[in-house]
């Protein structure tokens, strides 16, 4: 008979849970509901200040519809997560644009998602 004991069971979810943490690191995860929100402009009703301009670039080659995650979504996550790097309260203004071109038979496409990250006063 095998005897498996608490910290054992405790021990194989640990290494579980690390091992996929560790494989999904390196992707934009959605940010939880205590991320930075994205604010129109009717919504501020406190005074800030700016304190940057963001810019992420995605560039995709080959068909657009080998992409899997929706472009919208992608764009306003990746504009949260770079906000919440430079700690602002919030971002307003966020735009997503993108442009395709083709080298020789090949389409590349290129997606901006900019914004601007704000600190209330």
């Amino acid at each position: 008979m095998i005897k498996i004991n608490n910290s054992a069971i405790l021990f194989a979810f640990l290494l579980m849970l690390s091992t996929s943490l560790c494989a999904c690191s390196t992707a934009l995860v959605p940010l939880q509901n205590d991320g930075v929100p994205i604010l129109a402009q009717d919504e501020l009703i406190r005074p800030y200040t700016t304190i940057g301009r963001i810019k992420v670039i995605r560039e995709s080659y080959g068909s657009d519809s080998s992409l899997t995650p929706d472009i919208q979504a992608w764009a306003l996550v990746a504009v949260q997560q770079e906000a919440y790097k430079m700690g602002a309260d919030a971002v307003i203004l966020p735009e997503v644009t993108g442009r395709t071109t083709t080298y020789g038979v090949i389409p590349s496409t290129e997606y901006w998602a900019t914004g601007f990250a704000i600190k209330f006063k």
